[in-house]
């Protein structure tokens, strides 16, 4: 199936937020953006603290998103051109009701100071269908969700959240590393989760693998480099690249299932660690 995707036009964080509260309406429910003093160094897409409210909460959605918007939203190519595998990039924005903001603080008051982590997913429906589902207006949170980024079988990137924005990937996680325990609350009727510092990639789903299976025959040759190719332009170390099934706190998650971490780190390793795609709500070029 030919994906219906929007070309990507080729175009163009120690924080105490003095912030402008604005309210946008998009059919009953909100955005609670924060507009943030350019002088703090933070996105304007940021937010500084969640609500503890938990009706104002269950209306909130995140910012409006140009449609097209420029590659620089998704990631700031560099001018150094790097020979070898070069995924083809769209892109396709999720509904508002399926991505939040990012916050600086938790939903009570402690500032968030996790470094970004990548976490890795696998569709377990085709490309097109999981797309249509995020760009689909969702009204129950049990219903929202997003990746940052999908991968198709072919090896083409779709760009579907901008990574200054939280994805709703993984809804009760933790991730476990070197500093211990990391997760971030940012509503009052959930649990904790990785979501606020977390860059959700996910692999389509072979044909057989569109099931409940334990397994299946694997990712494309393509996907794996493609990912190895998109990862690298993170500048997010291998320590921090985790899975969902690793992460997940609720038992059900199992994937990425049948991923070749080997190659998949072969592949990673043979490119240079860039940060082109910043994530988080730091400013590109500022310091912290």
């Amino acid at each position: 199936m030919k994906l219906k995707f929007t070309p990507v036009l080729l175009l163009i964080m120690f924080v105490v937020a003095l912030a402008v509260p604005m309210v946008l309406s998009t059919g009953g429910l909100v955005v609670a953006e924060e507009v943030a003093n350019v002088n703090l160094e933070l996105q304007p897409t940021c937010g500084v603290r969640p609500t503890t409210n938990v009706a104002v909460a269950s209306t909130q959605v995140g910012p409006p998103i140009e449609q097209p918007a420029p590659l620089t939203r998704f990631r700031r190519p560099l001018t150094q051109n790097y020979s070898g595998h070069t995924p083809q990039e769209y892109q396709a924005i999720a509904n508002q009701t399926n991505y939040g903001q990012r916050f600086v603080y938790d939903i009570n008051g402690q500032l968030n100071n996790n470094q970004p982590i990548i976490v890795l997913h696998e569709t377990v429906t085709t490309s097109q269908n999981a797309i249509n589902f995020f760009r689909t207006r969702h009204t129950s949170e049990d219903n929202q969700a997003s990746y940052h980024t999908l991968i198709t079988l072919n090896g083409d990137i779709v760009y579907i959240v901008p990574p200054d924005l939280r994805a709703f990937g993984a809804g009760n996680s933790v991730f476990v590393g070197r500093r211990g325990e990391e997760a971030v609350r940012t509503h009052p009727k959930y649990p904790a989760s990785v979501n606020n510092f977390a860059y959700h990639v996910s692999l389509e789903t072979p044909a057989d693998g569109m099931n409940n299976g334990s397994s299946h025959s694997g990712y494309t040759m393509a996907q794996y480099q493609s990912l190895a190719w998109l990862v690298s332009r993170t500048g997010v170390p291998n320590d921090r690249i985790t899975t969902h099934q690793a992460v997940d706190r609720s038992g059900h998650r199992s994937d990425p299932r049948s991923f070749n971490s080997q190659l998949f780190y072969q592949l990673l390793n043979n490119y240079p660690r860039t940060q082109e795609i910043i994530i988080g709500c730091r400013v590109p070029g500022s310091q912290g």
